[in-house]
This record gives C-alpha cells, sequence and structure tokens, in this order.
C-alpha cells in the first residue's frame, strides 16, 4: 500500500494526508506541498504511514522539500501582510455595505493569491468588491463563502470536554451527525448539551454510534419485561457501552436491583420460542409477540434531523 503523511496547513486548521515522495519526514518538519491553491507551508503532524488507495484524497499531492530559512522568514513576511489585508478587506466591505462577515484573510505562500473566507445568512454579490480589492493588493483575489462549521475549523478554540476543537485538530473531513445519535446514546436533547461552537450538533456524536447500534439490536429497551437466571423483572437501566441492564425483580415482599450481562436476559416471547425450537410442548406462539425493536434493526426516525457536512 502506498505510504502517506498528514500534514496541518498553517491556514486551514484540519489536517490532510499528502505522499512524503522521496523525503524522510518525521512530525514537527515543515515542508512546503502544492496545493490547488498553489504552494503552501505546512508541519508534519503523523509520520509515514501506509493507506489503502480507497481511502486516499484525490488528488494525492507530493510533498516538495523541507522549508529553510528562507521560507520561515517568507511565512513571517505573510502572516504581517495578512494582518493588514483584514483589516483592508473589513473597511471595503463596511464601505459596499455588504452583509456579510470576515473570518479570516491568508496569503498563498507564494503570494499568488490572496483567500478571504466570510460567512453571511444568505448570498452575497461581492462581484464589485472583488475587483475593488485587486485593484488594492495587485494580486489575484478569492472570496469564499463558508458555513459557521468551517468558522469554528479556522478559528479553533476549546470544547465543552476541555479539548481543542476535533475540527480544528485532526478531523480530516466533516461527517453527517443526526439528533438520532443523540437519542441513541441516552443524551440530554437540550441543543446547548449537544451543540458544539458552531451550534451544530457536535461532531463527536459520530464516534461512538457505531457501537450503539450495534448494542441496540442485543439490548432490551426500558420498562420491557424479561427473563434472567433470577426469574422475570422489568429494565430499569441500560448500558449500550458496558452491553448491560439493571433488572427489578420483585420477590414477595422484597424488591431488588440486578445487573445482567445483554446474553443472560430474554424476552418470553423469545424463552418460548427457544423452547419449541428444542422439541417441548409449548403453547401456540404469536409472532407479533416478538418485540422487533429488540431483537430487529430499528428504521430511521420519520423526523429526524440530520446534518451533512454540506449544510451551513
Amino acid at each position: 500500500m502506498p505510504s502517506v503523511i498528514s500534514v496541518r496547513i498553517r491556514n486551514m486548521g484540519a489536517q490532510q494526508y499528502i505522499s512524503p515522495g522521496k523525503l524522510d519526514l518525521k512530525p514537527g518538519d515543515d515542508v512546503i506541498i502544492p496545493t490547488s491553491q498553489g504552494l503552501e507551508y505546512a508541519t508534519v503532524v503523523q509520520a509515514p504511514h501506509e493507506m489503502d488507495e480507497a481511502d486516499m484524497p484525490q488528488p494525492l499531492h507530493e510533498a516538495l522539500r523541507l522549508a529553510n530559512d528562507a521560507d520561515r522568514r517568507q511565512l513571517e513576511n505573510n502572516l504581517r501582510k495578512e494582518t493588514q489585508a483584514f483589516a483592508i478587506c473589513r473597511e471595503r466591505i463596511a464601505a459596499h455595505k455588504l452583509d456579510m462577515k470576515l473570518v479570516s484573510v491568508a496569503y498563498t505562500f507564494d503570494n499568488t493569491k490572496l483567500l478571504a473566507s466570510f460567512t453571511s445568512a444568505g448570498r452575497v454579490d461581492f462581484r464589485a468588491l472583488v475587483k475593488d480589492l485587486a485593484s488594492i493588493f495587485k494580486t489575484r483575489i478569492e472570496l469564499r463563502q463558508i458555513g459557521v462549521r468551517d468558522e469554528a475549523r479556522m478559528i479553533g478554540g476549546i470544547g465543552s470536554c476541555g479539548r481543542g476543537l476535533c475540527c480544528a485538530n485532526f478531523l480530516y473531513e466533516f461527517q453527517p451527525v443526526s439528533i438520532r445519535m443523540a437519542k441513541d446514546q441516552s443524551l440530554s436533547l437540550n441543543p446547548t448539551k449537544i451543540s458544539g461552537m458552531c451550534g451544530r450538533l457536535m461532531c463527536c456524536l459520530k464516534y461512538e454510534q457505531t457501537h450503539y447500534e450495534k448494542a441496540r439490536k442485543k439490548l432490551p429497551k426500558l420498562g420491557k419485561e424479561v427473563i434472567t437466571p433470577l426469574g422475570r423483572g422489568t429494565v430499569t437501566q441500560v448500558n449500550a457501552l458496558l452491553e448491560t441492564v439493571s433488572v427489578r425483580i420483585v420477590s414477595g415482599e422484597n424488591t431488588d436491583i440486578h445487573q445482567f450481562s445483554a446474553e443472560q436476559v430474554q424476552r418470553p416471547a423469545q424463552q418460548r420460542a427457544s423452547k419449541e425450537h428444542s422439541g417441548r410442548e409449548v403453547p401456540d406462539i404469536v409472532v407479533d409477540e416478538i418485540d422487533e425493536e429488540f431483537i430487529g434493526t430499528p428504521e430511521s426516525d420519520p423526523g429526524e434531523w440530520t446534518l451533512s457536512a454540506d449544510e451551513d
């Protein structure tokens, strides 16, 4: 399999994969790489490793060379110019009376293009602004409207967990996230609890979703009656991560809560079906009694709220 490295371009936040080419690179090395926007200054954040071709981004660019002292001076000069360019762009936006919020202004490393990213509630006709900026900076101007998730990635920050934002540190691309994931994980549906700094559902809801989906097929729902090694009882708590359930069992005047694994509990309908399969005499079984949400694959909620990576 081909070898790739992960790098972070200073003005793009998230990591991306490139080919190391003939260079012997290690984390912390600064390199000059080609991109669709031109040459960029990047830092290696992950050592060379193999990756399936199906998972590779296309096109896969190759690192050109290690950065030298002249490149570092060029980068510092670009940063100074960007600070001045940001102020000028904000002033010209106000002069054109455009309803847009400027997020960042960045030169490509080779100074062939000035990239300005902004957010806006609607579409903005910025053709006159582009001509104005081109006459000022004497270079190619690219204005790009981004969503709130991309804005959070570019600005960065600290999430509610106390760690740096995932999108600004290691996420290569945004994955679709839905409110159904919060329901599956028994999280509070209060928007302030499950939303990130961007105001959208937190990307980390996606991380453990596969495990929760598998666990839902094994575990009964809250309030369901089940049969355990200690007798019949009612499910009072479900732990999808440990794949265990807490069951309330009433024995005479005593009521106890016991914990069982998914393999130790059965629905009454399942137990009767098991006895019939073993050849024992059992009453007729009504197929409709089997709870599909307990042993089957649940379908999506009609009202599911899905946020894709392309949505603002």
